[in-house]
């Protein structure tokens, strides 16, 4: 059975820089969890930052929270771990947390710290994509489900 990497914070674990988790309430992912298919994993704490921690956006390139500091190589490090896992586990899908500067899909904050959102994808997400992983944020389920069956 197909095995899916998901961000920990969307099964509501207290892992995001504010120390809470993100719940998703979706019939699937209860089913999923039940068939012992979902890979439970934080690219953020696998690389080695606590919770809480300052917020961090993605600016020119490297990943800087508020408080300016570069913690660019630890979401480095989380990604391969990332990568890591889903080329052992042959994991060829992830669900991953829309708008972190990790796990972004689709869109990640534009570095300025200010609440706005641009085109663009995390660390991890990027990592993955890159290595042939199919990549879904939580806004996109029915599309995994989909890619799932094909």
């Amino acid at each position: 059975m197909e095995k899916i990497l998901i961000s920990s914070c969307l099964l509501g674990l207290p892992v995001r820089y504010d120390g809470k988790g993100q719940t998703i309430l979706h019939p699937q992912l209860n089913l999923w969890q039940k068939q012992n298919r979902l890979i439970v994993f934080c690219p953020e704490i696998a690389g080695g930052l606590l919770v809480p921690r300052a917020p961090a956006e993605i600016k020119q390139n490297r990943v800087i929270t508020n408080t300016a500091e570069d913690v660019t190589s630890a979401f480095e490090a989380g990604a391969s771990k990332a990568l890591a896992l889903c080329n052992k586990h042959n994991i060829r899908f992830a669900l991953l947390k829309e708008s972190s500067p990790s796990c972004g899909r689709n869109t990640i904050y534009d570095g300025s710290h200010s609440g706005v959102k641009v085109k663009g994808m995390g660390l991890t997400a990027k990592l993955l994509v890159k290595n042939h992983v199919k990549v879904f944020s939580e806004e996109q389920i029915p599309a995994l489900i989909k890619a799932l069956v094909l």
